[in-house]
């Protein structure tokens, strides 16, 4: 099927606009230090709001997936920017951290998953010529969204107190979600871009892999894939929910400087995800996967053993760059393994790869720094061993891929 009519860049630029902020999840070393100052607290009890918006994303994701594999991608950006914004303006009023789980674990996190698992499912499959480039730019929004909240929401702070910015900043992205999904269409089935063909198998008609979540399920490369984005991602989650703290802390650096690296890393996950996810059309998925994981080991290792702020913004660079990769590549991974029918639903339940190490990432971390009186240089060598494992993963991910086919069932002419 081809629909000329339809401007798959239009679709594909507000779908980036509504997951920058969105994206804005990961600014939350932000409003860390200063919530936990004003609610009295200590720092593993607020980094678990953070932890649970993390933990639940695969049921939002799975939802909103739903809704875009029945035509409802608009829809899903209306049910979950509300909630997103909603979220924020109500940790605003919060006064205790059972309030914080609620309003940002719970609330905000439900919106955000509906959202994103609704753009980035809708939009790839407008681009099945450039399904690695998609998913980078409009994942890119999620992962750049920090570099414009994290200096914003520090002055706000410094001005107007954390509870003030936190509503503010809640009720603009409600009005830009909501603006974004007027402009979103939801992709048709079976759409060709034009001027591109599908490719040919040995001379036939195309054929394409659509399995269900049923039939993924039973596929052993659906769990390794789930694997190896939660070890990808794990680094990432580490990073981004104490960068702030790390460079206060670890590297004496203030408040709105330590701002501003949080940004750097940012804008390098941003960068990463387009990046990576060019790379990985070039040369493949899983030579890129390999990288990445090597990648992630060197810079954690980098992270450990300096004590100087340029070795820490090299660290930071490279970590948020593989941790956008992660991001950028898994959904294209999806596509082509399982198909694009099911998408939404299959990428929805696949994320519980980025639920894992959401989870455990900022655990880890501020575990290991609380019994070290606040140095993280422990929590960064668990994360260099785990990045290994990942490479080691990815010669299974070699042998069941060229190992074992989907079931016949499964496969389909387009």
């Amino acid at each position: 099927m081809e629909n000329v009519q339809l401007n798959r860049w239009r679709i594909l630029i507000a779908a980036t606009l509504i997951n920058i902020c969105v994206g804005s999840i990961y600014a939350f070393s932000i409003f860390a230090l200063p919530l936990s100052k004003l609610l009295a607290v200590s720092m593993p009890e607020i980094m678990m709001a953070f932890t649970i918006n993390g933990a639940i994303a695969p049921i939002p994701a799975i939802l909103g997936g739903k809704l875009v594999d029945r035509g409802g991608a608009r829809i899903a950006i209306f049910i979950g920017g509300t909630m997103f914004g909603l979220g924020f303006i109500l940790t605003g009023l919060a006064t205790a951290p059972w309030m914080l789980y609620l309003t940002y674990g719970i609330i905000s996190g439900l919106g955000q998953g509906v959202v994103y698992a609704a753009t980035i499912g809708n939009t790839i499959k407008f681009f099945p010529d450039k399904r690695g480039l998609a998913a980078g730019i409009v994942t890119a929004g999620y992962g750049g969204g920090t570099v414009i909240i994290a200096p914003l929401a520090n002055a706000m702070i410094t001005h107007s107190g954390v509870q003030t910015t936190m509503m503010i900043l809640g009720t603009s992205f409600l009005i830009v979600i909501l603006a974004g999904g007027l402009f979103t269409q939801a992709c048709p089935a079976g759409y060709i871009p034009a001027g591109w063909t599908p490719p040919q198998t040995s001379g036939l008609r195309p054929v394409a892999v659509n399995l269900n979540w049923r039939q993924m399920i039973k596929q052993p490369l659906f769990y390794v894939i789930a694997c190896l984005f939660l070890i990808g991602a794990l680094s990432g989650m580490m990073v981004t929910s104490n960068a702030s703290v790390i460079g206060q802390t670890m590297f004496g650096l203030s408040a709105s400087i330590a701002a501003l690296f949080v940004s750097l890393y940012s804008l390098s996950n941003c960068l990463g995800r387009i990046f990576w996810g060019a790379i990985s059309d070039k040369i493949g998925h899983l030579r890129c996967l390999m990288m990445i994981y090597l990648v992630i080991a060197t810079m954690m290792l980098t992270l450990a053993l300096s004590g100087s702020i340029v070795g820490f913004a090299i660290a930071i660079i490279g970590i948020g760059l593989c941790f956008g990769g992660t991001m950028g590549v898994f959904p294209s991974i999806v596509g082509q393994k399982f198909g694009m029918k099911y998408y939404g639903v299959n990428y929805g339940i696949t994320f519980i790869g980025y639920s894992g190490a959401a989870f455990f990432g900022p655990r880890i971390a501020n575990s290991v720094a609380a019994a070290n009186n606040g140095i993280f240089t422990n929590a960064f060598y668990i994360a260099l061993v785990i990045a290994l494992v990942g490479f080691a993963l990815t010669f299974l991910y070699k042998a069941l891929e060229n190992g074992k086919n989907p079931a016949p069932a499964a496969v389909e002419t387009v």
